[in-house]
């Protein structure tokens, strides 16, 4: 099946480009130049994931990908950004951007990465589902659910949420868990950092204090199970 993809961005130099790059790839693409056309384009026909640049007339991609969380938290998208703005870069993976690829950038690179997102997204693992502590995650259905409530989670946030729970007790890099989870050879590790947070706020009764989803000094992050620490707290109260 031929994916879909939209390209957001008011240069047409730049989304011609990209557009032909993605075609050449094997893809659909097309392009529209400001946020709001986005959204309309979006809710109308819904792409496999959407290429959007930050600085949009109008409505911003920082907006645009806020209400795209919003409305359809599974849709990738990967960012465009101007070097410089490493604030915009870190708030719009914090709103759930699933990468981004920095200006001036290779039109051929940028082609792969979108690729790599695909299949990724695409792939069918096999199902299985994984609980602790009242967090249930379901791989095959990519559903994930804590005390009854449903968590909506973006593709990065529900693979790194699927991988660590699945290797409890592990400490991973974070260069290890962007190439174990995301299939990135290279890539920022403030990524990781990004969706960790993102995570936390989301899986963590205090985020200032996780419990889950723990920092280790010098190396990256585990998931710490939380059935065996009740468990552990209910032996040494009982009498």
């Amino acid at each position: 099946m031929t994916a879909y993809v939209l390209v957001v961005d008011d240069d047409p130099t730049v989304s011609e480009v990209v557009v032909r790059y993605l075609s050449i790839a094997g893809m659909l693409a097309r392009r529209v130049g400001d946020g709001l056309a986005a959204l309309d384009t979006i809710d109308r026909e819904l792409p496999d994931l959407v290429v959007l640049d930050l600085m949009l007339p109008g409505l911003d991609g920082l907006e645009v990908c806020r209400r795209l969380r919003v409305r359809h938290p599974d849709l990738p998208v990967v960012m465009l950004t101007a070097r410089g703005q490493e604030a915009d870069r870190v708030l719009g993976l914090e709103l759930g951007a699933d990468d981004y690829v920095t200006k001036p950038f290779s039109p051929r690179e940028l082609a792969l990465r979108v690729e790599a997102i695909l299949r990724r997204s695409r792939a069918a693992p096999p199902a299985t589902t994984l609980s602790d502590g009242g967090l249930v995650v379901d791989t095959g259905a990519r559903r994930a659910v804590l005390h009854g409530a449903d968590l909506a989670l973006t593709t990065r946030e529900f693979d790194l949420l699927a991988f660590l729970l699945a290797h409890p007790g592990r400490a991973f890099g974070r260069d290890e868990l962007m190439t174990s989870v995301w299939g990135w050879d290279v890539g920022d590790r403030s990524t990781v950092t990004v969706h960790v947070r993102r995570l936390r706020e989301k899986v963590e009764d205090d985020p200032s204090r996780p419990l889950r989803l723990v920092t280790v000094w010098g190396v990256g992050y585990r998931y710490d199970p939380q059935e065996a620490a009740t468990a552990l707290d209910g032996e040494r109260d009982a009498p």
